[in-house]
Parts: C-alpha cells; sequence; structure tokens
C-alpha cells in the first residue's frame, strides 16, 4: 500500500491550506485514514482521523479550524485547514491503517508534506 500526499505550501497566518493523500494498492478498501504532524523538535502527533464510517476525531489545538473528509471511492483523505497559525508548522502525515487479510491490519505513511505558516 502506497499513499501519496500533496497540498503542503507556504501561508500567512490567517490563510487557508487544503491537504490530499490517496491510498493505493489495497484490495479491501481504507479503514481509518488520518493526518499527523511532526514540528521540528517535537514528537509527531495526532491531527485528525475518520474512520470508514466517517466517525471523526480531532486534536484540541485544531478544533473548530481544520475538517478532515474523505472519499472512500477513491482511497482519499482531504485535510482542510483555515485559520492557520504559526504554530501549525510542521510536516504533516497521511496514515492509513488497511485490512490486509482476515484480522490483520497494516498501518501505513505516506511521505510527509510541509506546511509552514509565517507570522
Amino acid at each position: 500500500v502506497q499513499l501519496q500526499a500533496s497540498g503542503g505550501g507556504l501561508v500567512q497566518a490567517g490563510g487557508s491550506l487544503r491537504l490530499s493523500c490517496t491510498a493505493s494498492g489495497s484490495r479491501f478498501g481504507i479503514d481509518d485514514m488520518g493526518w499527523y504532524r511532526q514540528a521540528p523538535g517535537k514528537q509527531r502527533e495526532l491531527v485528525a482521523t475518520s474512520t470508514r464510517a466517517g466517525r471523526t476525531n480531532y486534536a484540541d489545538s485544531v478544533k473548530g479550524r481544520f475538517t478532515i473528509s474523505r472519499d472512500n471511492a477513491k482511497n482519499t483523505v482531504y485535510l482542510q485547514m483555515n485559520s492557520l497559525k504559526p504554530e501549525d508548522t510542521a510536516v504533516y502525515y497521511c496514515n492509513a491503517v488497511v485490512p490486509l487479510r482476515m484480522e490483520v491490519r497494516g498501518n501505513f505513511w505516506g511521505q510527509g508534506t510541509q506546511v509552514t505558516v509565517s507570522s
């Protein structure tokens, strides 16, 4: 399974960006999809996740500003980021939990996309 992320970039504080991530190579679709981020000198942290059924979970720091959505037919997850703050600056990683065979799931990561928010 491969994940291809896109949409990062440089934006001013208060601006918006939309990240996309498409998974390929899964025979049984994708269970959970989500976004994590890692700022310099910090641990990777959860940003938002979505189950196959569309149940979502957000980090407190992004609630009300970020929206995760997915298109199961395209095995694609999106992250709409509004009202961006300098502290949102990080490398954003796409994650997918994929059923591989009966009762076995794999955890896969994309290559990361840089988001930089200037003050």
